[in-house]
């Protein structure tokens, strides 16, 4: 951002060119740009992504409920679950035979993982169900949904500043480069001249 900077020190300097205006004008807009839309636009889509994972968020909580079954026994081994909306002290999760109500009244049983430290033959461990009482993952929660949303608005707006910064470098580049193929056009026309006497007379 030289030019930019430049701009008022160079108003005045009969030197200056009209390429330099131009160059000090698409530093200008690229500033504005940086400022007030890569903010802007994190957040709108922070804001858009926040109300679409609420939304899902309402409608998986919806769709599952919290049930209360009983060990039947343990299965060998233990594996940990890569599900990003479990708390990280809470990854180690216990593969179990569990037996369970659904809503209807009918028994249910299959292998379940839980976060229970407490998996003896018997014990009570908290596992999600759906609406018909069959095993379901558990449901996505506000303050995860948040997260997600402030992640998804600060890559929207870095993503913009890379794209302004780009344009702009992009743009006074292709402005050199014209710069410099004027200049050896000028100096080409001028070359057969030049050093002679009564050059210009």
């Amino acid at each position: 951002m030289r030019v930019l900077t430049g701009v008022w020190r160079w108003r005045h300097n009969s030197l200056r060119r009209a390429t330099d205006r131009r160059e000090a004008w698409v530093a200008l807009v690229a500033c504005v740009l940086l400022v007030l839309a890569a903010p802007a636009l994190g957040w709108f889509c922070g804001a858009r992504a926040d109300d679409a994972l609420q939304a899902s968020v309402r409608a998986q909580q919806a769709g599952h409920r919290l049930t209360t079954a009983v060990v039947v026994r343990q299965v060998t081994g233990r594996h940990y679950v890569t599900d990003p909306e479990v708390p990280t002290d809470r990854t180690a999760a216990t593969p179990v035979v569990a037996r369970w109500h659904a809503p209807d009244g009918s028994v249910r049983s299959a292998t379940v993982t839980t976060a229970s430290r407490d998996t003896a033959t018997g014990a009570r461990v908290r596992i999600w169900t759906d609406l018909a009482g069959d095993p379901a993952p558990r449901p996505l929660d506000a303050p995860t949904a948040h997260t997600h949303a402030t992640l998804a608005g600060f890559g929207a707006s870095m993503l913009s500043v890379l794209v302004i910064e780009g344009g702009r470098r992009l743009i006074v580049r292709r402005m050199v480069r014209g710069r410099y193929e004027r200049l050896d056009r000028s100096w080409a026309e001028a070359g057969p001249d030049w050093g002679r006497t009564g050059t210009g007379s």
